[in-house]
């Protein structure tokens, strides 16, 4: 998925399901900001504080950085979530461990991450992680039956549109001439940007030979949902609450517009959604949001004046809760509940 769904998707749900706006755009934000944090590393300040982050993303697919591609603790922990098949601790889906890595949507897994951030809400970076694992969340499904690792599993081939719009037939003709050489099998890498797309239905062959239907559409639609009601249950402090997920008329305007906005450019997607928020087409009205990693109004130049990594910076009094802080405090705590809390449960080593 891409900054329309991660950001302006996430805040609609966010808002639908209970929470006020300045508590949704926070949780948007860090939503978004998964895919946007690239630096890694400490960073010094003029009074001899240090802070040591972590990184959630990599700046680019770059098939020559084979140790950035290997890097299970970014792709397994941020952005193909091991699924075990859809099968509890204890079970294996096969005698293949990479079966066990492939993501696969609101797997026990995820549903463990999402009911860990639930009860542990006593931290002050708990509304950034809701929104680090609302966005890990959502890729179960945009990310299903591929893994975050270098394997055949996620060979694609025959990549196509299900239809006649022809939006991505010049597309899968570059696929199947260029792909095979120029895009190592990482995640959905050979898929290009097809699983991304809300308003894409697609069909491929997979690493096994198996021919795969995907109805985005669809697939978005239950991941907004599932994602609603787990911020319902956030709110409620119970995992298992029964709670009602999206209200029916925003559900069904979500849809028309995963459905209708079909620009491939995901920014230009992203607009339209925040346009749609500023026109007050969800019931709870009018808002006007933005999203910026970079520049004045990121977070990390509030933090630390500037957007740039510099070999000291000045120390801010409101370091320790800025919010970019606290998103770095988020993916660290996060990454560790997963890489050692929960994957070695269900015989995942993955670090």
């Amino acid at each position: 998925m891409q900054i329309d769904f991660h950001h302006a998707t996430t805040y609609v749900i966010a808002r639908l399901a209970g929470f006020k706006q300045p508590e949704a755009e926070i949780i948007a934000y860090a939503a978004q900001y998964v895919d946007d944090c690239t630096s890694k590393g400490a960073v010094y300040f003029n009074n001899k504080a240090v802070y040591n982050r972590i990184s959630s993303a990599h700046k680019m697919l770059d098939h020559r950085n084979i140790k950035a591609l290997a890097n299970h603790q970014v792709w397994l922990a941020f952005h193909f979530l091991p699924g075990n098949g859809g099968k509890p601790a204890g079970e294996n889906p096969s005698e293949n461990f990479i079966d066990k890595i492939v993501c696969r949507p609101n797997s026990p897994i995820a549903k463990e991450m999402i009911n860990n951030a639930i009860t542990d809400q006593d931290k002050a970076y708990a509304l950034h992680r809701l929104g680090v694992v609302m966005h890990i969340y959502a890729d179960t499904w945009a990310h299903q039956g591929f893994a975050g690792v270098l394997n055949e599993i996620n060979e694609v081939e025959n990549a196509k549109e299900v239809g006649n719009s022809g939006i991505f037939s010049s597309l899968s003709a570059f696929l199947g001439d260029f792909v095979e050489d120029a895009i190592p099998p990482l995640g959905h890498g050979r898929a290009f940007t097809f699983p991304d797309m809300p308003f894409l239905s697609w069909t491929y062959k997979n690493g096994k030979g198996q021919q795969i239907t995907r109805n985005n559409t669809l697939d978005f639609c239950t991941a907004a949902d599932q994602m609603c009601k787990a911020m319902q249950r956030y709110i409620a402090k119970d995992p298992i609450a029964n709670v009602p997920g999206l209200p029916s008329p925003d559900k069904d305007h979500i849809r028309h517009l995963f459905s209708s906005i079909t620009d491939q450019d995901g920014d230009k997607r992203h607009k339209q959604w925040l346009t749609s928020i500023r026109d007050g087409e969800f019931s709870f009205g009018a808002e006007s949001i933005s999203y910026n990693a970079r520049g004045k109004k990121s977070w990390k130049t509030q933090s630390l004046g500037t957007c740039f990594d510099l070999p000291v910076h000045k120390y801010n009094d409101n370091f320790l809760i800025s919010n970019w802080k606290l998103f770095h405090d988020a993916i660290q705590a996060h990454r560790f509940h997963i890489i050692h809390d929960v994957l070695p449960k269900y015989g995942i080593c993955a670090a």
